[in-house]
């Protein structure tokens, strides 16, 4: 994970510009729209990087608390959205997110479950900062065979079988869970120009009941 968080603090200042040429807008309005999202309400963005799904929730009057590991990209995130007295920035890991039990009612991660080492415990905790009838929303990558992004962009895990997205899920307590397709893919280019990764997205989403 460590190695994680440095590539996140080196390309913090870039994040935007990166971001975009990865995916697009579609990949938080297909988030936003399964969460049917209420205004007032509470949200945590997991892996908040500097404000993809955040910058879009505030939009929704919703308040947010946005956690990631990387110190760099949560300052850019504080300085961009400064205006906002409903956010929140803490610095933590999904493994043990520094949020008290049943405080939230929506938990957002965009791309970051695919960095995690073990999704089972995160899930869970995703799982227990929610309230009952809280709602979990995970958009991330399909299975693929893009070794480079391993090496270059520090991933985890190679993308995730829907199934099994499902049954983790559903082992976490989560209940109604479905996993569709986004439809829109995440595009990125190997540093050697070599290979060019084009993976389809999902939008997973379950509920505390």
């Amino acid at each position: 994970m460590e190695q994680s968080k440095d590539y996140f603090d080196k390309v913090a200042s870039n994040w935007d510009s990166m971001r975009n040429d990865f995916f697009s807008n579609d990949v938080r309005l297909a988030a936003y729209k399964r969460a049917n999202i209420e205004e007032g309400k509470i949200a945590a963005d997991i892996g908040a990087g500097t404000g993809f799904i955040t910058g879009g929730l505030i939009e929704k009057n919703v308040k947010v608390i946005a956690i990631d590991q990387s110190e760099e990209m949560l300052n850019l995130l504080n300085n961009k959205f400064s205006y906002c007295n409903d956010l929140k920035c803490i610095q933590g890991v999904g493994e043990n997110i520094p949020i008290g039990d049943n405080s939230v009612d929506y938990v957002f991660a965009n791309m970051f479950l695919h960095h995690i080492e073990n999704p089972n415990v995160v899930l869970k905790e995703m799982y227990r900062i929610l309230k009952t009838n809280g709602k979990l929303i995970i958009t991330d990558l399909d299975k693929h065979n893009f070794e480079f992004l391993k090496t270059e962009q520090y991933d985890v895990w190679m993308g995730f079988n829907r199934k099994d997205m499902k049954n983790w899920f559903e082992e976490a307590g989560f209940k109604n869970v479905t996993v569709d397709c986004v439809g829109s893919n995440c595009c990125a280019d190997s540093k050697c120009g070599c290979s060019k990764a084009s993976i389809s997205i999902f939008v997973a989403y379950g509920e505390k009941i």
